[in-house]
């Protein structure tokens, strides 16, 4: 199920906007607080790129930047051939997870909007995983978030994933410290 989160609030001239939302000079210079909409969803089927940006982006204009990151499954892990990647989560409890972690990016950076989308089920090498979309008025914040998104999504959000190998075997994936460390640079959470 879907998560969305939309704030919206004009803000007069000669108040303070408050901390946690973005702000944008009026055509007048007034300080107003912008709609910040923020999707998080978990689920199996695959999601369509070119769709997931025209909805993130459609009719706004405030809008100067978009990051995006798409994971997808590789065919090799450094070891047999990957027949497929499955990933298992607890219904409800990491939609939240990730619903916080987007909070988080939200706080640190100018957000106007953001998609996080995360697959579960079996996937097979070449499929589309994860998808972070982050949209700002400038193009660092941008891409900033969305690298803090994918670094604290690897590292913060409960998903368990199982390699499938062509000779038959599977192992469960280990959390990797190349990982924390990218996940890391962001200060602790």
């Amino acid at each position: 199920m879907p998560l969305l989160s939309d704030k919206v609030e004009a803000q007069e001239p000669g108040q303070v906007p408050s901390q946690d939302s973005p702000r944008v000079p009026s055509p007048s210079g007034a300080q107003v607080r912008v709609q910040v909409r923020a999707q998080v969803r978990v689920q199996a089927e695959d999601f369509d790129l070119g769709a997931e940006f025209a909805a993130l982006t459609a009719g706004r204009r405030d809008i100067g930047g978009v990051g995006c990151f798409v994971g997808t499954v590789r065919a090799t892990t450094g070891g047999p051939a990957l027949e497929a990647l499955t990933l298992e989560h607890y219904p409800g409890m990491t939609e939240r997870a990730i619903a916080e972690i987007v909070t988080q990016a939200e706080q640190r950076w100018p957000l106007l909007g953001c998609t996080v989308i995360h697959r579960v089920g079996r996937m097979v090498p070449g499929e589309n995983i994860v998808l972070v979309l982050a949209a700002s008025a400038h193009r660092q914040a941008a891409l900033d978030a969305t690298a803090f998104l994918i670094d604290w999504l690897k590292t913060q959000a409960p998903f368990w994933k199982q390699e499938s190998f062509a000779d038959g075997s599977a192992t469960w994936v280990e959390a990797r410290e190349a990982d924390d460390a990218a996940a890391a640079r962001w200060g602790a959470r």
